[in-house]
């Protein structure tokens, strides 16, 4: 099974272009605003969204930025995340519309040890979204808490760090 990175393998600076892209398309739209009850017309009512000054519907940004969340995963945090302790700010620049191709870079900003955890690190992410245009889509600071390196067998635990 792939792994994604321990704390101690984050360098502070460095910048992942993922290599996955994905189109958007109306289903993913329609499914995902649906099963979160977001009943917005921009989403769902392609008569309504004409009007608007977008001319079309307009793909959930809640979408985007769980999409854009998504494309790290296998490459930093598979089975190694603890889970997400928050989310800084997240802004969306530019709309995303059925038939965008996204991909997502991230940056790793900082990284501390756990102060109450003696397993663990914090991480800080910034996810950058861009469409097929290369125009930024979304984007987003993140904490997450990452699994230290487990001691080999026979190291001690300090050995690990």
């Amino acid at each position: 099974m792939m792994r994604g990175l321990y704390f101690e393998e984050f360098e502070v600076g460095r910048v992942y272009r993922h290599p996955f892209t994905r189109t958007v398309t109306e289903m993913d739209n329609i499914m995902f605003t649906s099963l979160t009850m977001n009943l917005q017309p921009l989403h769902l009512d392609e008569e309504f969204s004409k009007k608007t000054i977008h001319g079309r519907r307009v793909v959930n940004s809640l979408f985007t930025v769980a999409l854009i969340g998504a494309f790290h995963v296998p490459e930093l945090t598979m089975g190694t995340t603890l889970g997400n302790l928050g989310y800084d700010e997240i802004t969306f620049p530019h709309p995303v519309f059925h038939g965008d191709t996204l991909r997502a870079e991230t940056t790793i900003v900082d990284k501390r040890l756990s102060k109450s955890r003696d397993d663990s690190g914090i991480v800080w992410f910034e996810h950058r979204g861009y469409n097929q245009h290369d125009v930024l889509v979304c984007f987003c600071k993140r904490v997450g808490l990452m699994m230290t390196r487990p001691a080999e067998p026979g190291e001690s635990e300090e050995g690990a760090r």
